[in-house]
């Protein structure tokens, strides 16, 4: 052991690589799915959906076309006219 070298450095230095282990550790069993035959049952497959959320669209809202008196026509060429003027 170094002189110069506290014991509470010494400490230190070896709780952060106790600690970057377990990190490691942890990072490798989460990216490789860390799964046994027991949880392999319990997962998802692809084509199950969630019962709590209603079912999704597969297209938009039907499209009607609107009427817009002057006022609102001029009021939306003026905030065509802000916004294309403070486009770079």
């Amino acid at each position: 052991m170094p002189e110069q070298v506290s014991i509470l450095q010494l400490t230190g230095v070896a709780a952060l690589a106790l600690a970057t282990v377990i990190w490691v550790v942890g990072l490798v069993r989460l990216l490789r799915g860390g799964r046994d035959r027991s949880q392999v049952a319990a997962v998802r497959h692809h084509g199950d959906a969630l019962r709590a959320m209603p079912r999704q669209r597969r297209s938009g809202p039907d499209t009607a076309p609107v009427e817009l008196t002057p006022q609102e026509h001029a009021a939306f060429a003026g905030l065509v006219r802000q916004f294309s003027e403070s486009r770079p």
